[in-house]
């Protein structure tokens, strides 16, 4: 079959991406695989569209999880009671890929494209928020790459991810970065640049050093460019974009405008096309010990490869220096592949969260549900 024009594919692209292909049950937990020791359940499946998720209030097993979506335009809460969920209220309904979400001192800042919005006082309040208050709206319009991971850094500022609005072009001043703000919106400035499309960074606990997901390029074949995993160790680094893709491989296009020895290269390749997305540290004790201080990251999968890769969460090792040594799968199911080769895919992973319990949850956005892994031998 002759490949899509360039525009069919972006439609294609965002559509599959934004998980608007109409409504999926949610796996069965008992047909994903974990490691042994390991057990899978579903949290919930009513949170659907589900992509970044953050913890609010939590005491004593108990709390919320707050839920950005995409193709749902809605943000939702989550209650948990003992590793249960107790209940899932809709907060807000109409926004634009709310996906990005974040909570400080009882308030809920969600992203939305230009936006960032800010709900207060939201714990007491999940029946009937308030009215968003308007953090800022000086955020770039377009929705190519348009959702915006945001998270609150060890220095109570607010970091967000400003994808490329693009395949592989040249970024202008306000695209392929990370940034970040005070609380208010006010005194903002650039965090990393020459980044493509980063849906996930964490603060390792080791230096607090800012570590990121970056999605590569597409069209150039079905094994390159590999996705990164990034450590930022200052303000203002480079990292490659458009010129160099996962530190080693010029664009063909734009590298001819900067070495790839320019940028900073990443510290893991996670692969082609697996669409990097959520990342957190394991801050948890209930899991093994050399799990402590290693990376989770959710693995969206392909939607251009000939051969389908991603549709998983993988666990990158780290060691006490902060060096990482391998990344392998953690949780594997989502896709199907039968004797004959036919490839289902089952659900996307989107997200993923360290409870309090040391338990790790994990958003699906094609299933529209969360799932729950504990350490039970």
């Amino acid at each position: 079959m002759p490949p899509l024009g360039i525009h069919r594919l972006a439609v294609a692209a965002i559509a599959w991406l934004a998980g608007v292909g109409g409504a999926h049950a949610a796996i069965a937990p008992e047909a994903l695989r974990v490691p042994q020791g390991f057990q899978i359940e579903l949290l919930t499946d009513a949170v659907p569209s589900a992509r970044a998720m953050t913890l609010g209030r939590y005491a004593d097993g108990q709390g919320v999880v707050y839920v950005g979506s995409m193709g749902a335009g809605k943000v939702y809460a989550v209650e948990i009671d003992q590793g249960r969920a107790r209940g899932v209220h809709t907060l807000v309904s109409g926004l634009q890929l709310p996906a990005g979400v974040a909570y400080r001192n009882g308030q809920l800042y969600v992203s939305a494209v230009s936006k960032i919005l800010r709900f207060d006082g939201i714990d007491e309040r999940l029946q009937k928020p308030l009215p968003p208050v308007i953090v800022t709206d000086r955020l770039p319009v377009e929705t190519h790459h348009g959702a915006k991971f945001i998270g609150f850094g060890p220095d109570g500022l607010l970091y967000v991810a400003v994808g490329a609005p693009c395949n592989v072009c040249v970024p202008d001043a306000v695209h392929g970065q990370i940034l970040r703000m005070k609380p208010d919106g006010s005194a903002r400035e650039l965090v990393a640049l020459g980044v493509r499309n980063s849906v996930g960074f964490d603060w390792s606990p080791l230096d607090r050093a800012l570590w990121f997901t970056d999605n590569g390029r597409d069209m150039l074949g079905d094994d390159l460019p590999s996705d990164e995993l990034n450590r930022a160790t200052q303000p203002g680094q480079h990292f490659g974009f458009p010129y160099c893709h996962q530190g080693d491989v010029a664009d063909p296009e734009f590298g001819a405008r900067r070495r790839c020895d320019e940028s900073v290269a990443p510290v893991a390749k996670l692969g082609a096309h697996v669409a990097s997305l959520g990342m957190r540290f394991y801050s948890g004790s209930q899991f093994p010990a050399d799990y402590r201080g290693g990376i989770f990251i959710a693995e969206h999968g392909s939607w251009n490869r000939s051969k389908k890769s991603g549709y998983q969460v993988v666990r990158v090792v780290v060691d006490a220096q902060g060096r990482v040594l391998r990344h392998e799968p953690f949780v594997q199911g989502w896709l199907q592949v039968d004797a004959a080769g036919r490839e289902t895919v089952l659900g996307r992973p989107a997200d993923v969260l360290v409870l309090p319990d040391g338990s790790l949850l994990i958003s699906d956005d094609l299933g529209g549900a969360i799932y729950r892994v504990r350490y039970a031998p």
